[in-house]
């Protein structure tokens, strides 16, 4: 199956491995990057990755990319609570898209995780897999893809 993934990764996730290891694990992002990329190599599917700290650079991206990829598989972190800008962006591409946390942000601290502005324009969504969050993602985008196709 011929499908192009773009899987974007929000503020902080470039600490991966150092930052609240007991929430995250002791993996990096590219320990992150190797799994989802293997994952994707079985599916057939081909995934470029972006993280970035800055909430313009992720809508750039998603603007810049949305004629190569088919579907989006985003982390979009603490950007999930409060970025319209990014819900927006999702929104204006128009592509599948998956909503995915390492952790289970529902059952974190704070009223404030339970809010996620991107939910209602992602199609699938997976927290608390750990890095299976985003192969979940994977899977699921995959399938749905292979549906499309099959319509045709």
């Amino acid at each position: 199956m011929k499908m192009n993934v773009l899987v974007v990764n929000g503020p902080n996730l470039n600490l991966l491995g150092e930052r609240e290891p007991e929430i995250y694990g002791r993996k990096t992002l590219r320990d992150l990057e190797r799994e989802v990329r293997a994952h994707a190599h079985k599916l057939g599917v081909r995934v470029q990755f972006f993280q970035s700290n800055h909430e313009g650079a992720i809508v750039d991206e998603l603007h810049r990319l949305r004629k190569w990829a088919d579907a989006v598989v985003i982390n979009p972190a603490a950007f999930t609570h409060y970025s319209y800008s990014i819900r927006d962006a999702l929104l204006a591409i128009a592509l599948p898209a998956a909503e995915v946390h390492i952790s289970d942000i529902d059952k974190r601290e704070g009223d404030f995780r339970k809010i996620s502005v991107v939910r209602d324009v992602c199609g699938h969504r997976f927290a608390g897999f750990g890095f299976a969050s985003y192969t979940k993602a994977l899977d699921a985008l995959a399938t749905e893809h292979a549906a499309r196709k099959k319509r045709r």
